[in-house]
């Protein structure tokens, strides 16, 4: 599973993929160009082969612990989907985009 960081939306960006790698080791956490979500900077991607990608905007540091959990549960999940959006938690107001697999 990957999870891919903006680094054109802040100039701290590249801080936020060293702190991402270092949280979420079980993680491929890839810097990308923009994934025009700017108007929510900082914006990450979630992406499985076969499930549904997800992108999420304004996240910080703070988020670490859920973008943890939510990979957990998306690993978990057959096609990236959830029954009930509660179980995103904070992330569930940051969501930008739900892409089909």
């Amino acid at each position: 599973m990957n999870m891919y960081v903006c680094t054109t939306c802040t100039a701290q960006s590249a801080e936020f993929v060293d702190e991402a790698r270092a949280a979420l080791p079980h993680l491929t956490v890839s810097a990308v160009d923009c994934m025009s979500g700017c108007a929510r900077a900082q914006t990450v991607a979630f992406r499985a082969k076969g499930k549904v990608a997800y992108l999420f905007g304004e996240i910080t540091s703070a988020d670490l612990p859920v973008l943890e959990t939510f990979s957990k549960l998306y690993d978990a999940s057959n096609d990236g989907t959830f029954s009930d959006a509660r179980v995103l938690g904070a992330l569930r107001t940051k969501a930008i985009a739900r892409i089909p697999a």
